[in-house]
């Protein structure tokens, strides 16, 4: 079994920072073992722009792998060359290996088919369970369908699945919150989810395109002017709610003075970098009654002490909501098992970026390659 899972994990100094993308594969991986299989792991971690670089090794990932299972996981040198052909054609039933970065070769992200056969000659089906690069259309995304007989994981069938609820048949009432920093990045996937949301509450650097189109004086916070009048038109819908006070500083610094002040009047020379607690407060009671919560991006830059309680509050919420909740990746993600949330939530998307677009265009090439190909 060629299995392409997303093991792009937070590293720091050469360690596993958070290894949610590891455990996350263990249900698929589990079945194949159950089933005898020999099983040969893919993936890409950060961007070593086609190189090998010695900091973006899968090494630290195929060890943290052989810990959860209780195995030992051996790392093929290479990606996909004759060593690590030779090793995968000497696995037994229920052994796993992994194969280096995908990103050390240039094929992976130039979606080269020659890379695309070498990947494919390490097994004989492939199993995406890569939710978080499936909207890539990378050469071990797209390629591998084509020439072997092909299926989803588990992971990466439950991740279509919560969000394919959200798309055809959210229980109502179906409330939103976006943050994260520009606009400009989720105007497709907003677009969509005004299509099916009854409210949607805007978050993060974001806020302030939106406060600026309503004639918001906003200091110096960030601000893309050239989606003012778009922003504009989105108001209109009558389903945004933008915040109403901020905490804003001079700086963004772990130690910066901060002021709790109106959204429509930022002082000059001051930037809006939380939302403030009349806001955070107005948010919960949203979510507290709604039927099916989405979440999506930090509500102000949650990283730094004093610009974290927006995002906080919204994640306590989110986890008290008694409707169905999702979480759908990136740093929302991330804030929620820092503050030990996630097991209160009902589905913990394990990509940000392949959720969103999965949304807005209701399909990802991923899953376009394992519906053309030939199945198992």
């Amino acid at each position: 079994m060629l299995l392409r899972a997303d093991f792009n994990t937070p590293m720091r100094d050469g360690k596993i920072e958070d290894d949610l993308r590891i455990t996350a594969a263990l249900p698929t991986i589990a079945w194949l073992c159950e089933r005898d299989c020999e099983i040969v792991c893919c993936s890409h971690l950060g961007r070593p722009k086609g190189k090998v670089d010695a900091q973006y090794s899968l090494a630290p990932v195929a060890k943290r792998l052989g810990e959860l299972l209780g195995v030992e996981v051996p790392l093929a040198s290479g990606v996909a060359d004759f060593a690590a052909i030779e090793l995968s054609q000497q696995l037994e039933p229920r052994q796993i290996m992994m194969v280096e970065n995908l990103r050390f070769d240039p094929g992976e992200e130039a979606n080269d088919p020659a890379f695309a056969t070498n990947l494919s000659e390490l097994g004989d089906v492939f199993v995406n369970d890569a939710f978080g690069a499936a909207h890539r259309a990378h050469a071990s995304i797209v390629g591998p369908p084509l020439a072997m007989p092909s299926a989803a994981g588990r992971l990466l069938a439950r991740e279509v699945e919560v969000l394919g609820t959200l798309l055809d048949a959210p229980k109502q009432p179906f409330v939103v919150i976006l943050g994260g920093v520009k606009v400009s990045d989720k105007l497709g996937v907003i677009d969509a989810l005004l299509e099916r949301c009854d409210r949607l509450l805007i978050g993060g650097a974001m806020a302030f395109t939106f406060l600026a189109a309503q004639g918001a004086h906003v200091g110096s916070s960030l601000v893309e002017h050239d989606q003012v009048d778009h922003c504009r038109r989105l108001l209109a819908s009558g389903k945004i709610t933008i915040p109403t006070d901020i905490v804003a500083a001079q700086e963004m610094r772990p130690d910066a003075s901060t002021r709790h002040v109106s959204a429509q009047s930022i002082p000059e020379g001051w930037q809006g970098l939380d939302i403030g607690p009349e806001t955070a407060g107005a948010y919960s009671d949203e979510l507290a009654g709604a039927a099916t919560v989405l979440w999506n991006g930090p509500m102000g830059v949650f990283e730094l002490e004093p610009f974290a309680a927006g995002t906080h509050t919204v994640a306590e919420a989110v986890a008290d909501c008694p409707g169905f909740t999702v979480v759908g990746g990136g740093d929302s993600a991330a804030a929620v098992r820092e503050m030990k949330l996630a097991d209160r939530i009902d589905h913990v998307s394990t990509g940000g970026g392949a959720a969103l677009e999965l949304i807005e265009l209701g399909d990802l090439p991923g899953l376009q390659a394992l519906r053309a190909s030939r199945r198992a």
